[in-house]
């Protein structure tokens, strides 16, 4: 009998632990889920993170890409990297 109840509550765990996962993962916006994919957001994100805690003016290097596409995707994460160190600064 109570390998049965032990059994039940491990399967509405997974159940609910799984749940969980699937609405975490679908709250996310589209245009989140392309900037994750974009190496060039990532790689601004990073380096505008640092900039920020290091005290840099914000000025990101753009010419570390190629395509202007790239550039502009380099320079958005770039903008948020460093804008979410400072809001977090102001926070505390």
């Amino acid at each position: 009998m109570f390998k049965l109840i032990a059994s039940g509550v491990a399967l509405v765990l997974c159940l609910g632990t799984a749940g969980m996962m699937v609405s975490n993962t679908s709250t996310r916006s589209a245009e989140e889920v392309q900037f994750a994919a974009d190496a060039a957001f990532r790689d601004g994100l990073y380096l505008g993170r640092l900039a920020a805690q290091d005290g840099r003016p914000e000025r990101p290097m753009t010419g570390r890409w190629s395509s202007q596409r790239d550039r502009a995707s380099f320079a958005a994460g770039f903008q948020r990297g460093y804008n979410d160190v400072l809001v977090r600064a102001l926070k505390q």
